[in-house]
């Protein structure tokens, strides 16, 4: 009765058999198999964290190329679209309308685009599984169509009564709004280097005011540079309010982060500005002095059309990049990396416009530059905390008997 027996299924399992008492040959069973899955525990415990960690990385590798993809689109789309919009008026063109429109007319060229990758999610998490109605979203894109349409427009009057490199400087004031938005609409955190950069901006735009523009290329009368300031102003909170109203319908309402969201959130709002300001091109009457327009325009006719073309391409592309960055940080974000911009287009602006810059005007790119890489510097730390976060928190596998045990 009290004898053993050692019977070997294969070369790595043993089974010990007590033939004597039944609870015996339950137990080495059981000290046998636990061995085993003691040994495999040992090489999951090895291999799990090391691939998580390569996943994590390949996943960030993944964020900042896309990152700096959409940051691209934002910093040379915007500021060339900005060039070409003064230019525009600098050689003849007088409708402001038609400097609405094309900042909004282009979406057409991504209909292709949409259509052939509408069933791929090139970012797949949802935040929610409820779906909005067709009424709700309705809402939605009308309401923020027509904000972009009159946001694009009083853009266009900035750009018509100011020079370009004070134009620029001012739209850094943008992110100031959207931050005072933000803070309200999305629960934003202001941290110190924020209050910094908001102070900076806000202190840069102000000091414009006090420019006097007699002595740059555009000679411009006191009240149509107050008329240009304001609606630059203006535009620059509205700019502001739709980063923060996009990123919250993107929580709130949309509540899905697919590429075929974003699509729609960018196709469906620009359908409607579009709409808008087709209307009021032709309420207007500007459309009547189109033509003579094009006759007159003193690069000529082939100049004019690239023109307006290529400026509706360029601004489809800042679009697509800002709506991106909203997608992958936030509506601050994006408007942070736009205001990267406020260097380049002053500088192209002296050189392709003979813009001066000077005195005050020089101060306040100053400090447009300080303020920006100020909130740029927080983002890198909010996005260096959170990796550290992630990685602190890494679940550790458990063994299967202790799984039978609970």
């Amino acid at each position: 009765m009290g004898e053993t027996q050692e019977v070997q299924l294969s070369p790595e399992t043993i089974f010990t058999i007590h033939m004597g008492e039944p609870q015996e040959v339950q137990l080495s069973v059981i000290e046998a198999n636990g061995a085993k899955e003691t040994n495999s525990l040992e090489d999951n415990s090895f291999c799990g964290p090391m691939n998580e960690s390569a996943i994590r990385k390949k996943k960030r590798y993944y964020r900042w190329l896309r990152l700096v993809i959409h940051s691209a689109l934002v910093l040379v789309c915007g500021s060339v679209a900005v060039l070409l919009g003064r230019l525009y008026y600098e050689k003849g063109g007088k409708s402001k309308w038609m400097g609405t429109l094309v900042q909004l007319a282009g979406f057409p060229i991504q209909l292709p685009y949409y259509f052939i990758s509408a069933t791929k999610n090139l970012t797949t998490n949802s935040i929610h599984p409820n779906q909005p109605s067709a009424s709700m979203l309705a809402f939605v894109y009308v309401s923020i169509g027509l904000l972009v349409a009159l946001d694009c427009y009083l853009y266009s009057v900035g750009l018509w009564y100011l020079p370009v490199s004070t134009y620029s400087l001012i739209c850094s004031s943008q992110l100031a709004f959207n931050a005072f938005f933000s803070y309200f609409l999305n629960s934003l955190k202001f941290t110190p280097y924020i209050i910094n950069s908001l102070v900076l901006l806000t202190i840069s735009s102000t000091l414009l005011v006090f420019q006097n523009e007699s002595s740059d290329s555009t000679q411009i009368s006191k009240k149509k540079y107050v008329i240009g300031f304001i609606c630059t102003v203006a535009a620059s909170a509205g700019y502001g309010l739709w980063l923060s109203l996009t990123q919250l319908a993107f929580k709130k309402v949309l509540k899905r982060e697919t590429f075929k969201v974003v699509m729609d959130m960018i196709i469906y709002q620009s359908l409607v500005a579009t709409c808008a300001t087709l209307v009021g091109l032709f309420a207007s009457g500007e459309w009547n002095g189109l033509k003579s327009e094009m006759k007159e325009y003193e690069m000529g006719k082939a100049s004019y059309l690239l023109n307006l073309t290529s400026t509706a391409i360029l601004w489809q592309l800042f679009t697509i990049g800002c709506v991106g960055l909203i997608f992958e940080v936030s509506s601050l974000f994006a408007n942070a990396i736009s205001a990267l911009g406020v260097p380049i287009v002053p500088m192209l602006a002296v050189v392709f416009f003979h813009d001066k810059m000077h005195g005050i005007k020089a101060i306040s790119m100053i400090l447009a530059i300080w303020g920006i890489i100020s909130y740029v510097y927080q983002q890198y730390l909010d996005d260096t905390k959170s990796e550290n976060r992630n990685t602190s928190h890494v679940p550790k596998a458990s063994s299967p008997l202790e799984e039978v045990h609970r």
